[in-house]
């Protein structure tokens, strides 16, 4: 059960995150500027916490894995979902980001030895086909304009995060979610620094004749929120559930963005809305019922070699 609610938190975060994205991205502030603040301010917050935990050794070998976590899961990630939502509908990117679990089911049966189950496949179906149907319930509040390029950012983002997630599996269960996210960060950092730093002058709330209040509170939700504490919590959900229930969460961050339009009068609540809960929850629900499977895979990685 703390699986469920920390991954489920992440996600809120996350589903809570969008509209602001979209805000700030409207706003002329650079999407590279975003990136790296969300990196060096996360790295930064990471090892401060660690001054104050259990010291931890990391392995070498279990350093070159983290590097590669890095860039999936933080660096390339966040920097192709911020440059891809610039360009591309809203419509477009959540249809797009169903296809996290399609991946994570994929790459998990391949890494980590993972079973197709019947019970697995159908419950990735009913998240998908909610998912769906949410996103086509709602187009006509979206953004109309499609761009080619935004959409394939968004899709090379989503199998970069579903790499994270199976890959970052064996780590959660050797080291705390606290040491894995703050090498994770430092590697970030120093790999976008060179890329995105200078845009970070361009931010227009950085400037006394252009500040704004409202944009800056934007920044440090997404600074503190949607990366801080969502990125802890995703390592500490891995410790005790798998990848593939973890991706199947993502489901949960059009509902999240759609009960927020409602509640804010940006949208209206109908049918097509409930039945697309229904059937994301349902998805997460037969996913993660398969504890036999989940035994044979956690059993799998706490013994993975690299």
């Amino acid at each position: 059960m703390k699986g469920h609610i920390l991954i489920l938190t992440a996600n809120i975060l996350f589903g809570i995150s969008m509209p602001i994205f979209k805000y700030l991205l409207t706003s002329n502030v650079p999407p590279e500027a975003i990136t790296i603040m969300r990196a060096s301010f996360a790295c930064m917050m990471f090892w401060l916490v660690s001054f104050f935990m259990p010291k931890e050794k990391v392995l070498l070998k279990d350093l070159v894995i983290l590097f590669v976590c890095a860039l999936c899961g933080v660096g390339i990630n966040q920097w192709l979902f911020v440059v891809g939502l610039k360009s591309s509908s809203p419509a477009n990117a959540s249809i797009i980001a169903t296809t996290v679990p399609i991946f994570v089911l994929l790459l998990a049966a391949i890494i980590l030895k993972e079973t197709i189950t019947t019970k697995k496949s159908f419950g990735v179906f009913m998240g998908v086909s909610g998912g769906l149907l949410l996103v086509f319930s709602s187009t006509h509040t979206a953004n109309s304009t499609n761009s080619f390029r935004g959409d394939i950012l968004i899709v090379i983002n989503n199998l970069m995060y579903s790499v994270y997630l199976v890959l970052s599996k064996p780590l959660s269960l050797r080291y705390s979610s606290v040491t894995i996210m703050k090498w994770m960060f430092l590697f970030s950092t120093l790999t976008l620094a060179p890329f995105c730093f200078k845009y970070i002058q361009c931010v227009p709330t950085f400037h006394k004749e252009t500040f704004n209040k409202t944009e800056l509170y934007a920044l440090l939700y997404l600074l503190f929120g949607a990366t801080f504490l969502a990125f802890m919590f995703i390592p500490m959900a891995l410790k005790h559930i798998r990848p593939t229930t973890v991706s199947m969460y993502n489901y949960v961050q059009p509902i999240i963005a759609s009960v927020i339009a409602i509640l804010i009068g940006q949208d209206i609540f109908s049918l097509q809305k409930l039945l697309s809960a229904v059937f994301v929850f349902t998805g997460v629900y037969l996913v993660t019922q398969d504890k036999k499977q989940k035994n044979k895979t956690e059993d799998k990685c706490q013994i993975t070699n690299y």
